[in-house]
């Protein structure tokens, strides 16, 4: 079976997905300030808050002025919800391991508002020829079924 996390489908309960996500945000003012003990901070948190929310952060890289994240999310939970939790938990996080940000800092907003999203997965072809052959591939199927009901 194939370890690669990006060829396998991940699940819950009642549930198989294949939610995944690329996604960009920005420090407010878009300072350079996300470097050394700053970037392993906000890396660190960003581990944890994944690992509770059950969320796999397949690859992550904090950049002196942005945040690329590359995010398996399970459906239970919106993209916007997960973002919150990241942004909002680090941006704490920083402001109490290095209170001298601060004063850069005016508002206790650490992170931009906004971001970027874009969702990640099988193409729309894919789909579209899926759907198409269904039909055929169940009917074949049936008939193998059938045919090996017959030699038991």
């Amino acid at each position: 079976m194939d370890q690669n996390p990006l060829n396998q489908y991940r699940k819950l309960f009642h549930t198989v997905y294949d939610c995944r996500y690329h996604v960009v945000f920005v420090p407010k003012y878009r300072f350079r300030i996300l470097e050394g003990e700053i970037a392993s901070c906000i890396q660190e948190k960003f581990r944890q808050i994944c690992e509770w929310k059950e969320v796999n952060l397949i690859e992550g890289k904090v950049r002196t002025d942005h945040v690329h994240l590359y995010l398996s999310v399970p459906p239970k939970y919106s993209i916007s919800d997960v973002l919150k939790w990241l942004k909002g938990d680090s941006s704490v996080q920083v402001f109490r391991r290095f209170p001298e940000i601060k004063k850069r800092y005016w508002g206790q907003h650490f992170w931009a508002r906004g971001y970027f999203v874009s969702t990640v997965g099988i193409t729309d072809e894919i789909i579209r020829a899926y759907i198409k052959h269904q039909e055929q591939q169940e009917l074949l199927e049936e008939e193998l079924d059938k045919q090996q009901r017959l030699w038991k």
